[in-house]
């Protein structure tokens, strides 16, 4: 008997809509609750501009107002970090998004990393991606299609609990986050890539298999356990004469064939994609939401005061306290960083 199909488009469908309702509900409380995503893109490149629409799209049927600044691949490094941080101080920004890959001459790491933690809303930083790889770890925002396939497993009944779990591929952007959170969900993981021997061994044994190793068809029906779960993570496109662009886009696995023995698997198109852009939607209300909750508890710590009889003198008593930061005063009333121009450490 086949197996069922996981209906990616339909489920982000929902929490697309979710998200809308959320957001109306929360601009009846406050009508200053607008939540904005910026993505950068630099140069083009047909994929990532595929990609880019998807977002954009997607984040106006949500009720998001989505910007894309868009650079000429001539960029330099610092001309874009500087980019970067004028978005991390513009408080009206509550999610930044740079549109992966970027050209040679720069850095990936760094420009990932500068996005402020508050922002990162695809969970590359630095932060966020170190906190989850920490056992009890906690990280802003998990990357989007990691995320994602998480929400599949679980909207599907899937119990990760004991199972053993295979990935295939460890990209920082997939396998690796996904191998993370499939520990967290107590699943006993392995992680294969093009180095693993005998890789179709440990496919055979695994209850749950997440494919993003980048080769369209690689996995083979015959490989896989009977009804074990398949999360088809890739992204290929082959020649297709039926096709007006003369291509079509495929997984790693080989659908026909793995769908006669596996209990669910996820369609290329229409299955992990879409939820990658509704996980997106759906970090980009969190850090909106993270904002004005950190506003509204904002307030002033004050130095503690230590009563003396008899009073001492005035030189003694300013002596005896130890002031405050000058930038962990200006947090607490407020001011950013970028905001601020210290005279001295020290506030009097």
């Amino acid at each position: 008997m086949a197996g069922h199909k996981i209906d990616g488009t339909a489920i982000a469908k929902s929490i697309r809509e979710r998200i809308h309702a959320q957001i109306k509900e929360a601009q009846k409380l406050n009508p200053r609750y607008k939540p904005c995503l910026k993505i950068v893109q630099i140069g083009e490149r047909p994929d990532s501009s595929t990609y880019v629409r998807m977002k954009l799209k997607a984040a106006e049927e949500a009720g998001i107002l989505c910007e894309l600044v868009h650079l000429p691949s001539s960029i330099t490094e610092s001309e874009l970090l500087l980019q970067i941080q004028n978005l991390n101080n513009d408080h009206s920004v509550h999610g930044i998004l740079v549109q992966l890959p970027v050209p040679n001459h720069i850095s990936e790491h760094t420009v990932t990393s500068a996005v402020a933690e508050e922002k990162d809303v695809d969970g590359f930083g630095t932060m966020n991606i170190g906190e989850l790889a920490k056992r009890s770890g906690k990280p802003l925002f998990v990357p989007c299609t990691p995320k994602g396939v998480m929400v599949l497993l679980k909207e599907s009944g899937v119990d990760l609990r004991g199972k053993n779990a295979v990935v295939l591929g460890r990209s920082d952007i997939v396998g690796s986050p996904v191998s993370y959170l499939l520990k967290n969900a107590d699943a006993t993981v392995t992680v294969c890539h093009s180095h693993t021997q005998n890789l179709s061994d440990f496919v055979r044994r695994a209850d749950v298999v997440v494919a993003a190793i980048g080769k369209p068809g690689f996995v083979k029906g015959e490989w896989l356990k009977e009804g074990a779960v398949v999360i088809d993570v890739g992204t290929n496109y082959i020649p297709d004469t039926s096709k007006k662009s003369g291509q079509r886009l495929v997984g790693d696995v080989d659908f026909d064939s793995a769908i006669e023995v596996a209990s669910q698997i996820t369609p290329v198109p229409g299955g992990v994609g879409p939820m990658t852009v509704a996980m997106l939607l759906q970090n980009v209300v969190d850090a909106t939401t993270a904002y004005f909750d950190k506003q509204k508890a904002r307030h002033v710590v004050p130095l503690p005061l230590k009563q003396l009889s008899p009073v001492p003198s005035d030189i003694a008593i300013s002596r005896c306290q130890h002031p405050k930061l000058i930038t962990q005063a200006a947090g607490e009333t407020g001011i950013a960083a970028h905001e601020l121009v210290p005279f001295g450490r020290v506030s009097n």
